[in-house]
């Protein structure tokens, strides 16, 4: 029986070719025998000194109160009063932590036990809102990223210290800057390694081991081993003799925030607490009753879910984000700073065109957004639906205010049309206006006059109506040719102006022949 050794991993042996043209000094690959590259200066070796300092300055001034930034999250998310008290007080004391350790090396290299934090809640109430307000207004890198993309090798699926290197991008390749930032892992329940029917999921208990390593402290490198071009480029850099830049960076002081659904969970530990432990059993059943079973979550849950017990014990924050009712939903779309309803007068003022909504529509976009079960993303796909052809059809109209009723929820397109009848007549005064653009272009792109006569411009509003398509869309394509014979005509008897009635509108190409013979036969 013949001994066969095993493939070599291909990054592995690319590292070793590298190493070995590196001592020998044979880079001749790549620049050619006795070339040189100039070097130049990369963004992420060297951001930008201002967009560093300032950063920096916001974390050295922190100074925050745990009340404060609970009252900048009222701003933008409405409701979960626990999850915001909870993660301020875990942000405010991380960050006061870090202020002291960005300028004093004796605190930076002490032990610390950081406070992770692990979100429990249904899709749609604002976990990762939370998370993007709380790094806006702390002034730090932010990575988000799905816990279901990562595998335990990296090959198949993402290697989990790509997360870390992510976050040293979004610093602008400042490790000093990325060290603080801010790393959010959603769906992480899909990574719980439960038993499964030939055994329990062995990937899913590797990611959790890899990402166990990354919680605590370890130090990882910026080049991950699949990425070869990284590998080239920094040993070539060092060929160059040029600025060698930091090749790890340390996790210590990283805060991990992760979030997941947990379906299954509630279930799980009404078995344990029993019904008579928790006062809300005849809730059983009701959505709401999810929240008040995650806020009796212990560290046994979470093991019997399928992770590992030192995983559970580096997130020692953990919070249930609550169901949001469809009083939550009107309150979002009333009170929220940026909200989807913020956001649809603005898609609307680009058009000068600005709407308002009554206060019963508002309440019954958010009965229906509740229906879809999908948290306060349900207010986009209601509105979507109550707004598609409102947006497709009002900006090419004089319309330039409308009202969103109850009726315009529930039949937004008997509405539209209405709208669009009662501004008929106006409607034609918009085409026109439409012709005279047309014609400004034209002669702004070509330097060649077209004057449309009264009986044209008729014609051509008439067929944008018949037709349902712009008066920009019809006169490109019946003079989508024109340029090129009046050019001619231009050259031959110097006219700029051209004159387009009924006639030429009715047949672009063979009035365009006739003027094209007639300007040749005049030169002659």
């Amino acid at each position: 029986m013949t001994n066969q050794k095993e493939p070599k991993d291909p990054a592995h042996e690319f590292q070793e070719k590298l190493q070995e043209m590196l001592k020998s000094g044979n880079m001749s690959f790549m620049f050619g025998p006795d070339q040189h590259q100039p070097e130049t200066k990369n963004k992420e070796e060297e951001p930008a000194d201002a967009e560093r300092d300032d950063a920096l300055r916001r974390i050295r001034e922190f100074n925050l109160k745990p009340r404060e930034a609970r009252d900048y999250l009222d701003r933008f998310v409405i409701k979960q009063d626990e999850a915001k008290k909870v993660l301020s007080v875990a942000i405010c004391d991380h960050y006061n932590h870090v202020r002291l350790c960005v300028d004093n090396e004796a605190v930076r290299e002490k032990d610390y036990m950081k406070q992770n934090i692990l979100l429990l809640g249904p899709t749609g109430v604002g976990k990762t809102y939370l998370l993007r307000c709380i790094a806006k207004l702390i002034g730090v890198p932010f990575v988000k990223a799905d816990a279901t993309k990562f595998s335990e090798t990296g090959y198949v699926g993402h290697d989990t210290e790509d997360l870390v290197r992510d976050l040293v991008k979004v610093a602008g390749g400042d490790v000093q800057l990325a060290q603080y930032g801010i790393i959010y892992l959603d769906e992480i329940d899909k990574i719980a390694s439960r038993s499964m029917s030939g055994g329990r999921d062995v990937s899913g208990r590797g990611v959790q081991v890899n990402l166990l390593k990354l919680m605590e402290d370890t130090e990882v490198n910026l080049q991950s081993q699949t990425d070869l071009v990284g590998q080239m480029e920094s040993i070539m850099s060092m060929q160059r003799g040029g600025k060698t830049r930091k090749r790890t960076i340390s996790t210590r002081h990283i805060l991990f925030i992760v979030s997941g659904m947990f379906d299954g969970l509630a279930e799980q530990i009404k078995g344990r607490v029993g019904k008579s432990g928790i006062g809300f059993e005849q809730s059983a059943g009701n959505e709401h009753s999810d929240t008040e079973y995650f806020k009796r979550a212990e560290t046994i849950d979470f093991v019997d879910y399928g992770f590992e017990p030192e995983f559970v014990g580096r997130l020692p924050i953990r919070v249930a984000c609550d169901y949001l009712s469809p009083g939550d939903l009107e309150a979002i779309l009333l009170n929220s700073e940026e909200s989807v309803l913020n956001q649809y007068k603005s898609d609307f003022t680009g058009y000068d065109i600005e709407f308002d909504m009554t206060r019963e529509a508002i309440a019954a976009i958010a009965e229906l957004a509740h229906k879809e079960k999908t948290g306060a993303r349900g207010l986009m796909t209601v509105m979507e639906k109550v707004f598609r052809d409102f947006k497709f059809e009002l900006p090419s109209t004089s319309i330039r205010s409308f009202e969103v009723t109850t009726d315009t929820v529930s039949n937004p397109s008997a509405i539209l049309k209405s709208y669009l009848r009662r501004n008929s007549k106006s409607q034609k005064s918009v085409l026109k206006k439409e012709v005279a653009s047309f014609a400004s272009r034209f002669e702004k792109e070509h330097s060649l006059k077209l004057r449309f006569n009264t009986s044209a411009v008729t014609t051509l509003v008439e067929l944008s109506i018949e037709s349902d398509k712009t008066i920009r869309a019809i006169c490109e394509d019946k003079f989508r040719d024109f340029h090129h014979g009046l050019l001619l005509v231009s050259r031959n008897t110097g006219k700029k102006s051209f004159t387009i009635t009924n006639g030429v509108v009715m047949d672009p190409d063979g009035e365009l022949s006739k003027w094209v013979v007639k300007s040749f036969n005049k030169e002659d």
